[in-house]
């Protein structure tokens, strides 16, 4: 069986390894690594290749940045050729980001299965661009591998037939699972006893000069309770920069992107984690760290149902409120959702090789147009 793997942001690379690597003991499995180069800079991505012990990739596309369009239409003309080539059996898409509804795209027009790893999380709001690609990449796909229940009933609501759905697990949390002894290590050894730590990069947050100001005065707040640990995307710096919004105090730590095992160290041992990123929510939940989303909704709400995560949207005086009550020790306290237990990864796998012996799912009794077909022919 000849599999392609496509990530092209950060989040991809921690829910693509540990599949590589369940994948990579199974026999006649042969896999080929994909990167689209949408996350581009070096702090920001290939360490953590080097953190993940993932191969470097077979295939770099180097898209770069750009528009939506402009990025998505990159990432399709640049891929076909690949997938002509390869000829690949599956290819596997990951989360919800530009690359992911290219290429499943691409490889849909050319007769290639896609599975599509994280399926079914919905938002259900579409001024999203993640929305967007989550809602398409799941119409098309062959083989939709959820991580929680309510991904399984989002994608039978909208028309999915049940056989083409998989309930596995969060592989996010597999890879969270394996290298957390290790994390421990990496923490710093002066970090205070208590403190809160910072993630923003959505546009909704750092684009608009107001929402960022009044997000870093509820910071400069925070500060004065507890320390504020702050890796800044290289996004939000332009932005706090062009704006001329100066963060400079003395319990508000400004620091660069943070590879992957420090930040999960110092996530783990947080008092409280504001932040924009869905991943980030579902990390929390399984550490049992209380957080704070800074958005009006989420796509894992099972996050919100089951875990510790509080949705507390542009509201900053609810912001405070929330924060006052996680420093006072009254927070949600969570469970951790169902099949979250390191082995999401190792149940695709099966899945994957299970379905190359048996053709019950409707995709794979369609005839399929020949891999050496470029898009323009079909």
């Amino acid at each position: 069986m000849n599999i392609v793997h496509v990530v092209g942001a950060r989040p991809n690379f921690m829910k693509a390894a540990p599949v590589m690597k369940a994948l990579g003991t199974r026999p006649n499995v042969t896999q080929t690594l994909v990167h689209t180069g949408q996350h581009y800079d070096a702090e920001m991505s290939e360490i953590f290749f080097e953190q993940l012990k993932m191969p470097k990739p077979d295939v770099s596309l180097a898209v770069g940045s750009g528009t939506h369009a402009e990025q998505t239409a990159a990432i399709m003309v640049r891929f076909e050729p690949v997938v002509v080539e390869r000829k690949p059996d599956w290819v596997l898409v990951y989360g919800d980001v530009n690359s992911t509804v290219a290429t499943a795209l691409v490889s849909s027009k050319l007769g290639i299965k896609v599975a599509h790893v994280e399926a079914g999380l919905r938002s259900f709001d579409r001024s999203m661009p993640e929305e967007v690609n989550r809602l398409l990449t799941d119409q098309i796909a062959d083989l939709l591998l959820t991580p929680s229940e309510d991904g399984d009933r989002n994608l039978l609501r909208e028309g999915i037939p049940r056989n083409k759905i998989r309930l596995v697990g969060n592989t996010m949390i597999d890879t969270l699972i394996q290298l957390l002894p290790l994390a421990a290590s990496q923490v710093p050894k002066d970090l205070p006893a208590r403190y809160a730590l910072v993630t923003l990069h959505r546009p909704s947050n750092v684009d608009d000069p107001i929402a960022l100001r009044k997000l870093c005065e509820v910071l400069a707040w925070v500060s004065t309770r507890i320390e504020v640990f702050f890796p800044v995307h290289p996004r939000t710096r332009r932005r706090l920069q062009e704006f001329d919004i100066l963060v400079n105090l003395p319990g508000l730590h400004l620091l660069p992107p943070m590879p992957y095992l420090e930040f999960l160290g110092m996530q783990r041992r947080a008092s409280v984690v504001l932040t924009d990123s869905g991943g980030i929510q579902e990390e929390t939940t399984y550490l049992g760290v209380p957080c704070l989303t800074l958005r009006e909704n989420t796509e894992r709400p099972i996050t919100t149902t089951m875990g510790t995560n509080v949705v507390v949207g542009r509201d900053m005086e609810r912001l405070r409120t929330e924060i006052l009550a996680v420093l006072s020790g009254d927070f949600r306290r969570g469970t951790i959702p169902r099949l979250w237990d390191g082995h999401a990864s190792e149940r695709i796998a099966e899945c994957l090789c299970d379905t190359a012996e048996r053709e019950d799912l409707p995709c794979l009794s369609q005839p399929r147009v020949q891999a050496n077909r470029s898009l323009h022919q079909i």
